[in-house]
């Protein structure tokens, strides 16, 4: 069938053969089409799809462009002529143009079948209308980056990506499947390109630089206008607008002594973003070493959706001019939705108000709660009722456990005036929580290195409530408030206040009002920094030798099993109060078993049991019984 001509359905003056500037109107054979969706036939527009214009090139078919940029069809389609594609204008008496030219084939016999035929196609996110795409101009300027896509790809691969998925997956097939960089824009205003020409196109020149453009004006005399002349170009008296359409009012002369004027095109914004960690230092002409020193960059932050954006002109432009990466780590954040999981839009309704919102629930429980409820390359459901529970939980406890401290320490007058007491000489329950305070030390450190905000947020979290408070405080209350100011008490000052000041130093990043509030009272009574806020203090570093993993291990299963306890006597309905004579509790090895031992009266008190015996063999009082996974089974 290759080759075969047919008749034109819709023969016009603006559809002509000779309009096209080819020989159109025959069967065609390509491999991008086939019979899995459709008929396997489908009409052919260069000007419309790279597929489709190589196809065109093939057989010299030309290009026909029939909608102007007003979304109409152009003059000389007869009686379609003028008449929008598409409802652009909301005109309640609009008639589908689809539909009439079904109706006229239908009519003259020329039409096999007509269906309405529902398919995916692109809308404005603004006005939810469709889209219409239009062929690059003849004359574009194009950056040739397929020339630099095996390098480009190789330095992707040393890049820090988080998540990895998007420097491998995302970005990655982005690169693989490049084409050259369409730099030419058609707009009123912006960064014009560069590039003057004479009028018959023989001779150009690129204008690299401020200096050698006030060169070339001299050089064209009186071809530009005095006030041309006169104007300085840079510097701080500088009166000449650089930006289209000023700069095209000047004009240059080709070495054969021919006016050349600036082409019309302008730069890709996004080219003036890529260029952002050149431009900000004005590299190369000046700022060398402030550039060499911030270039490349430590890390970087956007939204996903700049994968083909601001990501990729960093990536290009570092990859061709620099042979570089232009950032060492790229964090790519995901999308705030709605409760329900949709997308955000004005249109739907369904917008939160981030100034509202801070102004309600505080900027440090909205920042808490963004930054732990997800990680920032997963999309966030955003409710309002998280923020909430924020409040509560974590800073409500954090703030009790503060004023927990004041109260008594304002008492005492404790100010930290004491020696610091060795960790050796205070008891195993100060020892802990300084060696769980430094281990958490350590792993928010290593979290925040490896970009992994979320993480350190929640270790945070989980050291106030689960250990600070609900441990550390509630079994250490006596000491605060009863016997004279001597060294178990001074110990439990310093430890709690050790705590409370390492925790806020901590949660400065995320969390920088609150932090500082609760900094500042307590340093304000101490001293113990010679700063005036808690961003001033450097971010704190663990002290291995106060770790104690053994000592961690061992109170980990006390909290463990006591919890255990507690809800089997819930479940069975025995109050706390209710002293048990003897508790039975299976081990899995000696060495925990060792380990309870040491915190056997801690666990006893705190569940309200007289003895403890350890059960070496289950057998007789647990009965095992194994369950396969079926699914994993059938794999």
């Amino acid at each position: 069938m290759e080759e075969i001509r047919y008749e034109q359905l819709l023969p016009y003056e603006a559809n002509s053969p000779e309009r096209a500037g080819g020989d159109p109107f025959r069967v065609l054979l390509g491999d991008f089409v086939t019979t899995e969706e459709g008929t396997g036939i489908v009409h052919t527009a260069p000007a419309f799809g790279a597929d489709d214009f190589r196809i065109g090139k093939k057989y010299g078919i030309g290009i026909l462009i029939m909608v102007a940029r007003q979304g109409k069809f152009v003059d000389g389609l007869g009686e379609f002529s003028n008449r929008y594609v598409k409802d652009y204008t909301d005109d309640p008496n609009y008639v589908d143009v689809n539909v009439d030219i079904a109706v006229k084939l239908k009519k003259e016999n020329r039409a096999f079948k007509v269906e309405k035929y529902e398919h995916s196609y692109p809308h404005c996110w603004r006005t939810d209308k469709p889209v219409l795409y239009y062929p690059f101009p003849l004359d574009a300027w194009f950056i040739r980056t397929t020339a630099r896509k095996d390098r480009m790809v190789e330095l992707n691969k040393t890049i820090n990506w988080k998540p990895k998925s998007t420097g491998e997956g995302r970005f990655g097939n982005w690169l693989e499947n490049m084409v050259d960089w369409n730099l030419s824009r058609s707009r009123f205003w912006g960064t014009p390109l560069p590039i003057w020409k004479t009028e018959d196109g023989e001779e150009q020149i690129c204008i690299e630089s401020i200096e050698e453009l006030s060169q070339e004006i001299a050089k064209a005399g009186p071809l530009n206008k005095s006030e041309i002349r006169s104007r300085p170009l840079s510097g701080p008296k500088s009166e000449i607008d650089l930006h289209k359409p000023f700069v095209d009012e000047i004009i240059l002369v080709s070495p054969n002594g021919k006016p050349m004027k600036r082409v019309p095109d302008l730069i890709d914004v996004w080219f003036d973003s890529g260029a952002m960690p050149y431009a900000q230092w004005h590299f190369p002409f000046e700022n060398k070493t402030e550039f060499e020193r911030a270039f490349p960059a430590d890390f970087i932050a956007e939204g996903v959706d700049q994968t083909r954006g601001w990501f990729y002109t960093l990536h290009a432009i570092a990859a061709l001019v620099f042979d570089s990466v232009a950032y060492k780590t790229c964090v790519s954040n995901g999308l705030v939705l709605d409760s329900k999981g949709n997308k955000m839009s004005k249109r739907l309704g369904n917008i939160v108000d981030p100034f509202a919102t801070i102004e309600k629930f505080g900027a440090d429980a909205t920042r808490w709660y963004l930054i732990t409820n997800a990680s920032p390359w997963d999309n966030l459901r955003f409710d309002v009722d998280g923020i909430k529970e924020v409040q509560r939980k974590f800073f409500g406890t954090l703030y009790n456990t503060y004023q927990f401290f004041a109260l008594y320490a304002n008492v005492d007058s404790f100010a930290f005036t004491e020696q610091y007491v060795p960790l050796g000489q205070r008891p195993e329950i100060d020892r802990w929580i300084l060696s769980s305070l430094n281990s958490l030390v350590k792993n928010v450190n290593q979290a925040m290195d490896e970009f992994e905000p979320t993480i350190a947020g929640r270790l945070i979290e989980e050291f106030v409530d689960k250990h600070l408070s609900n441990w550390y405080v509630r079994l250490c209350r006596r000491r605060f408030w009863k016997g004279e100011y001597e060294q178990d008490k001074i110990c439990a000052y310093q430890t709690l206040y050790e705590c409370l000041e390492t925790v806020v130093r901590l949660m400065a990043p995320i969390s920088p009002f609150f932090s500082d509030a609760i900094f500042q009272n307590l340093d304000s009574v101490t001293h113990r920094f010679s700063v005036l806020s808690v961003h001033h203090t450097n971010f704190p570093v663990a002290n291995e030798a106060a770790i104690d993993n053994a000592l961690e291990e061992r109170m980990q299963l006390a909290q463990d099993a006591s919890s255990l306890i507690l809800s089997l006597r819930k479940k069975v309905n025995i109050k706390v109060r209710q002293p048990l004579q003897k508790l039975l509790m299976p081990v899995l090895s000696e060495k925990m078993k060792h380990q309870l031992q040491k915190v056997e009266d801690l666990i006893k008190t705190e569940v309200n049991v007289k003895e403890i015996d350890y059960l070496d063999n289950t057998e007789g009082f647990i009965k095992k019984k194994i369950k396969p996974n079926f699914v994993a089974a059938r794999k």
